[in-house]
């Protein structure tokens, strides 16, 4: 692990002093950050299972375990919910399918997780350190700053 640098002069006058926030701030910074660790592994197995699909045709649970790196009843307890929140089918000897929301999820979820890995490239981090990092920021950035990074990438493509 690398150590932290200081700061430089500049860096110390735009940054503001650490401070406690107010109660009702906290908060709103934990809850958002509990929200997106919820939302996080739906994203997780609806984006996989698109990318199965896309790929061979079908998204077998045995096949989802493995690229999880989890064990099968873990993945069977998350389809069940899945099931129930709209997102998967699951037939019979068949394998699992993403419903059209499952579909638009996954599809929100790629392109986050693609603008994320573009913008940390862009600032000249490798490409597979860019792919490991953004598969754990995709969750938890705000609409603000993806629309941030969006526009810092497509700022420096045009120049």
């Amino acid at each position: 692990m690398q150590e932290p640098s200081e700061p430089s002069a500049s860096e110390t006058q735009s940054l503001p002093e650490t401070v406690l926030v107010d109660p009702e701030r906290h908060v709103e910074s934990f809850r958002q950050a509990r929200e997106a660790r919820r939302s996080e592994l739906v994203e997780d197995y609806v984006e996989l299972i698109d990318d199965l699909i896309g790929d061979g045709g079908e998204a077998r649970q045995v096949d989802i375990a493995a690229r999880l790196g989890v064990a099968q009843p873990t993945v069977a307890k998350m389809l069940k919910r899945l099931c129930e929140d709209g997102f998967v089918q699951q037939r019979p000897y068949r394998g699992v399918f993403l419903t059209e929301a499952g579909r638009r999820l996954a599809t929100q979820a790629r392109e986050r997780h693609r603008i994320v890995e573009r913008f940390l490239c862009t600032l000249g981090v490798s490409p597979e350190t860019a792919r490991r990092d953004a598969e754990g920021i995709e969750h938890h950035v705000s609409a603000e700053t993806l629309a941030a990074f969006r526009a810092f990438v497509e700022g420096r493509q045009e120049t």
